[in-house]
């Protein structure tokens, strides 16, 4: 089950099968800390400090996310995404009764734009069609993901200044 997209206990029907998922431990902090740095690293890059400056403000930063998602999300599902057995990502979701929070999805720059993103969310989706509860998301408002969610239906809900509150709802089952 380790190795399984726990939401569905195995039963993926978009992941391909090189995918694999794997809770997070304490021996996966190194490997989310430079994962977290890929995706911010263009942002400090404008800040006048030195690389090492940038690698310390960033894993600082890294810090206070993963201390904030323990807080907020102690029940959340938070799992590494692994490929051909190779940590090349993250994905972390809580449930509760009405609702799907993608708390955050990440992938390393050299393994985007293959389609492992959309095939996450359409694994999401039918869950949430299935289930009858609605996805829910906040995205930063420079995040180029945000016409990405918008594509795949979802809606902005509430703009919270530095984040736009996006939700997808399921079609009515009859």
């Amino acid at each position: 089950m380790a190795d399984a997209w726990l939401a569905f206990n195995g039963q993926t029907k978009h992941i391909t099968t090189q995918v694999q998922f794997k809770p997070v431990s304490e021996d996966d902090m190194g490997f989310l800390s430079d994962l977290y740095r890929s995706t911010r690293w263009q942002e400090v890059l404008q800040a006048p400090w030195t690389d090492q400056q940038r690698k310390d403000f960033l894993q600082q930063q890294f810090l206070a996310q993963h201390d904030h998602y323990l807080k907020h999300y102690p029940k959340a599902e938070k799992l590494v995404i692994k490929l051909n057995d190779e940590a090349i990502g993250r994905i972390y979701l809580d449930r509760d009764d009405v609702s799907i929070c993608l708390i955050d999805v990440s992938i390393l720059s050299n393994h985007r734009g293959n389609g492992l993103g959309t095939q996450l969310l359409k694994e999401l989706i039918d869950e949430a069609q299935l289930t009858q509860k609605k996805i829910v998301i906040h995205v930063e408002n420079f995040n180029p993901a945000y016409q990405w969610y918008v594509r795949h239906g979802f809606k902005q809900m509430e703009d919270k200044g530095v984040y736009q509150y996006l939700e997808w709802h399921p079609k009515p089952t009859e």
